[in-house]
């Protein structure tokens, strides 16, 4: 993995700065992480894990997936068990994919043989990876483009897909908005140039009812809008599943978050700026979990949770599964170790357990009482 710039990349971007007199944030963006041939997505490259630049929650242990399946089961379980697609949405290196189907297969087999597992995927490495992941569930699985999505009952699962969406960039000046244009300096480097709103962005946030405070900066992301009334149009009836980091609005855009959250990643280390490295790292921006409850329920998708991960993991049997795994194991220094890296799932203040969110929607299924909405002071103790 380079620590340069991809060259190709930066001059193609320099040339549409050129053409185009600036590009906005969200184009820069999109570039960067999508373009065809040569965005951080879109090249053959280890993203996840050890040797990449970010860990995500299923690369961490499968304990993670096995506690995601069994939410599904009772999805499918509240719908009549019959015929039930899972669609997951950006699935990286296809661990949470495999982690999901190996319990289902292991622990609900009716389920798994009435199941369909369909990718939405538009990078050609990470459907090769995931290929290679989940050979053992080929009959299961099946992968296409967004475009291409069939309607489908059943679930709808992202994790960590909306933080990497194009996000439009915003000051707030004078009650009004600047959005942030990426142009080029004297030296022919990148650099920023904040630019009157055209309307869209005030547009935006009159919806919303949250915006950034006065001189503070702040995202947009208008992309997860679209995205999220395409999902409603293709899921006739079920659930969509969101786990990702990010906040309430009120929280996303409160006054001491000046800057907004654009964050960059590249081997295991953050940074806050997205002009060096293009093409290299990561670049991310928190979700707003408001936004994507308030544009779903315009669409038909009814919030029926919102949470931290570890409160999630917790109601769905973290505790049984660790103990579990902790039995099917002598070697005291492996157990320790087992629960050393599973405390990243579920602890609140450094690990991952309070910057994850898992937001649960439904369309056509009521108001169920799920089993990540069990409350922690009701969850049992195993051995006590």
């Amino acid at each position: 993995m380079s620590d340069q710039q991809n060259s190709q990349l930066a001059d193609y971007i320099s040339r549409q700065i050129d053409e185009q007199n600036g590009i906005d944030f969200a184009t820069f963006m999109g570039l960067c992480l999508y373009h065809p041939d040569q965005g951080y997505y879109m090249k053959d490259r280890v993203r996840i894990g050890k040797q990449g630049d970010f860990f995500t929650s299923s690369s961490v242990h499968a304990l993670f997936g096995s506690l995601i399946s069994a939410q599904i089961r009772q999805m499918w379980e509240l719908m009549g068990q019959g015929v039930f697609t899972v669609v997951e949405q950006g699935a990286g290196d296809g661990h949470l994919a495999a982690d999901i189907l190996d319990c289902l297969r292991d622990e609900a087999a009716e389920l798994y043989e009435n199941l369909s597992y369909r990718i939405v995927e538009i990078s050609p490495d990470n459907r090769r990876r995931q290929a290679e992941r989940l050979i053992s569930h080929l009959e299961r699985v099946t992968w296409c483009a967004e475009e291409e999505l069939a309607p489908f009952t059943g679930c709808f699962l992202s994790n960590e897909l909306i933080d990497a969406m194009p996000i439009h960039v915003v000051e707030r000046r004078n009650g009004g908005f600047q959005e942030l244009f990426v142009v080029k300096t004297e030296d022919g480097s990148f650099g920023e140039e904040l630019r009157p709103d055209c309307g869209m962005l005030q547009d935006y946030f009159d919806w919303l009812g949250q915006a950034p405070c006065e001189g503070n900066r702040g995202e947009a992301n208008l992309a997860a809008i679209d995205w999220m009334k395409k999902v409603a149009a293709k899921l006739e009836k079920g659930f969509v599943l969101t786990i990702d980091y990010g906040y309430p609005a009120e929280e996303l855009y409160a006054p001491f978050r000046r800057n907004g959250t654009v964050m960059c990643y590249h081997k295991h280390s953050s940074n806050e700026d997205p002009y060096r490295l293009v093409g290299e790292q990561d670049i991310t921006a928190h979700v707003d979990f408001t936004a994507l409850q308030k544009a779903g329920a315009e669409v038909g998708l009814q919030p029926l949770y919102f949470g931290e991960q570890y409160q999630f993991l917790m109601a769905l049997g973290f505790l049984e599964r660790l103990m579990q795994l902790q039995a099917s194991t002598s070697d005291q220094r492996e157990a320790a170790a087992l629960r050393m890296t599973l405390k990243n799932l579920i602890m609140p203040d450094q690990g991952m357990g309070s910057m994850f969110k898992m937001l649960v929607q439904g369309k056509g299924v009521g108001s169920p009482e799920l089993l990540c909405q069990r409350k922690i002071a009701d969850i049992p103790i195993p051995g006590i």
